[in-house]
């Protein structure tokens, strides 16, 4: 008569266990192979540092200057040969956004449609994220033009990332990721536009997993050109602040193989890549300009290693649209410590297309670094976001390090939970491209007589300890879009 009653509970127990082992799995489970790489420093002769900068002029009127995107067409436009593009988010999506002053996604498209007609023998191919479909929610026509003209889509196949959100993951995967997702309408408004979207667009969401790269590599003559930046060729983001850098050489051909390595592991096929860079190729003369390739957790290793390195007489500037991983922040307050002048520049975490936002995590960890006496200033955003992802360490020697790209400083972007890449240069401080990214943050932190681009730490600072600790429980749980 006890069957029943024991029978209930091990089923419970079977659950359980069927829960919790697939969130350990497939939190900690192997990467595919060619993820989280750091290749070999190559010696870059031509290296250039690009920004697009928002701000408000001597009127008070919002204005934007923006090159990143501009180069990418440029390039596009030289292309022979092959172009690989991998961009998180490439679409109209707009949210909330009153207005989208460039409509960058259909300039990319229609640069890249016009060069393969251009020149009929021209592979391109372009690697990106479910988001743009809301995870096969909504049809998107911008890359359904795409493969009409040609162009390869590589969808990412984001069940192969490690879950950062496990909790609901897991639930994810048992339950729901079976019954896939249609583009034929639902009843839900969407979350980022006038679409109605079904209940498995929200329930796939909520894992937070992205391939969240922005490269761009073309051949160019008989060389190859290579861009790692940290903008999207997103309308609702044209506004945003960001940063790249574009560098020609055995490095660019490096930053191909990590791209031929997504689109293996989600079953799409890749170009045959150019011949691969010889021994010869790596390292360089003692002063000469160094680049190399991060991606995934690489990024954070490079990042702590140039903090942790950080002492007296050096100088460490940050600029970063979200600042959260426990370690990087621990990192910075013990370079201070040592006696490094250490400055950091944040998004205030005030907007995001159009809706606002509680400031969470930025303002919390603002108020830590300013607790350590750290100097610390906000962009002075406008409906736009200050969406750079910088490092810059002078030392005291006149060696400079620059480590940018797409990774925001936080656990799911440097963990080897979303897909990332960054590059990491290394030159001597009075090196043109250094001499550029150094009064690139000079602007923003002392502003100009023309245009206003931060604000002091007393305009956003919030010393709510609920918050604080709030934050504190979204990075470790994953329950968070940071």
């Amino acid at each position: 008569m006890m069957l029943p009653h024991y029978f209930g509970y091990a089923l419970l127990a079977v659950v359980l266990f069927a829960y919790l082992a697939t969130a350990v799995y497939h939190s900690s489970k192997p990467l595919p192979q060619g993820v989280s790489t750091a290749t070999p420093l190559r010696p870059v002769g031509e290296v250039r540092f690009l920004a697009d900068d928002t701000f408000l002029d001597h009127r008070g009127e919002r204005r934007s200057e923006q090159a990143i995107f501009d180069e990418v067409v440029a390039l596009i436009g030289q292309a022979e040969r092959l172009i690989v593009m991998d961009m998180f988010l490439i679409n109209t999506f707009a949210g909330n956004a009153a207005e989208a002053p460039r409509q960058l996604s259909g300039e990319i498209a229609g640069a890249l449609i016009t060069r393969k007609q251009q020149v009929p023998a021209l592979q391109v191919v372009l690697i990106t994220d479910p988001f743009n479909t809301l995870y096969n929610g909504v049809e998107s026509s911008l890359l359904q033009r795409l493969e009409a003209a040609g162009v390869q889509v590589v969808m990412t196949d984001l069940t192969r990332l490690r879950d950062s959100n496990p909790s609901w993951s897991a639930l994810w995967r048992l339950c729901f990721q079976w019954f896939g997702n249609s583009p034929d309408g639902g009843w839900l408004p969407s979350p980022v536009g006038p679409e109605r979207v079904g209940l498995r667009t929200y329930l796939t969401l909520l894992n937070f997993n992205a391939n969240h790269r922005k490269t761009f590599v073309a051949d160019r003559g008989e060389s190859w050109v290579g861009l790692v930046t940290s903008g999207n060729p997103h309308d609702a983001s044209s506004a945003h602040d960001n940063v790249a850098l574009r560098f020609s050489g055995a490095a660019a051909l490096d930053l191909l193989q990590t791209e031929q390595a997504v689109a293996r592991f989600s079953g799409a096929p890749f170009p045959a890549l150019p011949t691969p860079p010889t021994a010869e190729t790596t390292g360089g003369a003692s002063g000469e300009a160094q680049l190399q390739i991060l991606t995934e957790s690489r990024i954070r290793d490079a990042l702590l290693r140039a903090i942790d390195s950080a002492g007296e007489g050096d100088e460490l500037r940050i600029a970063v649209f979200y600042l959260t991983h426990r370690q990087v922040v621990r990192a910075i307050k013990g370079a201070f410590s040592r006696g490094a002048a250490v400055r950091v520049l944040l998004d205030p975490n005030e907007d995001a297309f159009g809706r606002k936002k509680n400031g969470m995590p930025n303002r919390q960890v603002g108020q830590e670094l300013a607790a350590a006496q750290i100097p610390l200033r906000w962009c002075d955003t406008h409906g736009e976001q200050c969406h750079n992802k910088f490092l810059l360490l002078i030392r005291a020697g006149g060696e400079a390090e620059l480590i940018l790209g797409s990774a925001n400083f936080t656990r799911r972007n440097l963990d080897d939970y979303n897909l990332e890449t960054s590059v990491r240069l290394l030159a001597r401080e009075e090196a043109a491209v250094m001499q550029e990214a150094v009064q690139w943050f000079e602007r923003y932190w002392h502003n100009e007589p023309q245009r206003r681009l931060s604000v002091p730490y007393e305009t956003y600072a919030d010393p709510s300890r609920m918050r604080y600790w709030r934050y504190r429980f979204m990075e470790a749980s994953g329950w968070s879009t940071f």
